[in-house]
């Protein structure tokens, strides 16, 4: 818990961000594009749903998505895995 957190006491990323997960960048590059989901969905040829699933850790991101999130978002591919 972070209320238990001292000077001398680091957390590790998972314990400080327990929901943090692949989809969570999706969502932070997506808005950082100013994009909604519906607009990503399109410039990836893919279903809006699907892409709503991927952002919230409900279906997993293979490396082809990876590689096109990537270049419609601006970033590394690995980002996504």
């Amino acid at each position: 818990m972070i209320s238990n957190w001292h000077k001398n006491e680091s957390l590790s990323l998972d314990e400080a961000f327990p929901d943090l997960h692949q989809g969570s960048a999706i969502r932070g590059l997506r808005l950082r594009e100013g994009l909604t989901q519906e607009q990503l969905a399109r410039l990836l040829g893919i279903k809006r749903t699907n892409l709503s699933e991927m952002e919230n850790g409900k279906r997993p991101i293979g490396k082809n998505m990876a590689k096109r999130l990537a270049q419609v978002l601006k970033t590394d591919y690995k980002v996504f895995l």
